[in-house]
């Protein structure tokens, strides 16, 4: 008996169509961003000036109160007077014995010539009475010049501050040998105002040249430091100085900004954060940052077209808080994706659902008070 067979042949069936993804979006609006670039920054003197002695000596007396604030002029050490004072006495006595034979020479000159006139008297001898007498003179004058240099000595026996500002720990006690020229004695440094150094980026080289030439007032507070133990300084800052040349090696300007400062509360060497403040009112795209995917140090957004998406590389800017600023890539009114970026790839479908984030209404829109936004 034959047994016939039929053996069918089938075709699996075709997998069903990956399902769209759901998305939230975000409509790309312009708005004004206010925010601050901070960076390191040193307190530092606008002027600072080393006391050393210009006499040698010992030190006999000390007269400020050390990390004080002391007035030009002010003094601030004694050196042993004696040697000097003696030496200035001596120097005077010199001087009046000059003059007082500059004018025994002048009689004599008076009288010989006189007598020259009448021929009772040689010329030689009226000659010699002149030149005697300019002989005196000049040592007169060499006395003058004796006195004054012995009386800078004396002078410099007390010394006194430089300019006004903060003096420092002495460096030496009473009894000490000083040595002029290379004995440190104390730093006196200015303490009001105080500047403040910063390295900025070349790039901000356009915006720093236009501050420093503006009239601005100082409330303007486009420049201000917040302290190491995080406390705002209640006082903003001015462009003291720019450097003259940027360090290729960093591409960086050193900056010296000028900051009031009556209670003393910088002190040079201090270490402080530079807060510039960028809030040149232009309109800007801002986006949420969530919505941004970074890819080997570059930055992409999902824009949504119909119910697909293309991925596209922008170029973004500061961070304010949860947003980015957009430098390029990206046109207003333009739809992103907000949540699921990490499911998507080029060409997905996707499905809207509405939206749940912070700022935004149901069809992907910023409100009203997220297009502005400012970042301490």
């Amino acid at each position: 008996m034959l047994v016939a067979g039929f053996i069918s042949c089938s075709h699996p069936a075709p997998p069903p169509p990956p399902q769209p993804t759901p998305v939230n979006i975000y409509t790309a609006k312009k708005g004004s961003a206010q925010y601050y670039n901070s960076y390191p920054a040193t307190v530092t003197a606008v002027n600072e000036v080393e006391v050393r002695p210009q006499v040698a000596g010992y030190i006999t007396g000390v007269f400020f109160k050390e990390g004080s604030h002391v007035e030009k002029g002010q003094k601030l050490y004694s050196i042993d007077q004696q040697q000097y004072r003696g030496a200035y006495e001596q120097a005077v006595a010199n001087l009046h014995a000059s003059q007082a034979n500059l004018a025994k020479l002048q009689q004599d000159a008076d009288r010989y010539e006189e007598l020259g006139k009448q021929d009772a008297i040689a010329q030689q001898t009226v000659q010699h009475a002149q030149a005697d007498l300019e002989s005196g003179k000049k040592q007169v004058d060499a006395a003058k010049a004796n006195v004054s240099a012995v009386e800078v000595n004396l002078r410099y026996s007390t010394i006194t501050a430089p300019l006004s500002g903060t003096i420092g720990i002495s460096q030496v006690k009473i009894g000490a040998s000083v040595s002029p020229g290379t004995t440190l004695l104390n730093t006196i440094s200015s303490d009001n105002p105080i500047a403040v150094d910063v390295a900025l980026d070349e790039t901000l080289i356009p915006f720093i040249e236009k501050e420093s030439k503006s009239n601005k007032l100082i409330s303007d507070s486009i420049f201000t430091i917040t302290l190491a133990d995080q406390s705002k300084y209640k006082y903003p800052g001015t462009i003291f100085i720019i450097d003259r040349a940027v360090d290729p090696q960093t591409a960086t300007i050193k900056v010296r900004l000028s900051f009031p400062n009556p209670q003393n509360l910088l002190r040079t060497g201090m270490s402080v954060n530079l807060k510039v403040s960028n809030n040149s009112g232009d309109q800007t795209i801002l986006i949420p940052y969530r919505a941004v995917v970074e890819q080997m140090a570059e930055y992409f957004v999902f824009v949504v077209n119909a119910d697909t998406v293309a991925q596209r590389k922008i170029f973004i800017g500061q961070h304010i808080r949860d947003m980015a600023v957009v430098k390029s890539g990206l046109q207003e009114n333009e739809v992103i994706v907000l949540d699921g970026v990490q499911k998507l790839k080029d060409g997905s479908k996707v499905k809207v659902t509405p939206a749940t984030a912070p700022g935004v209404d149901s069809l992907g829109r910023p409100t009203a008070d997220s297009t502005k936004r400012k970042s301490s």
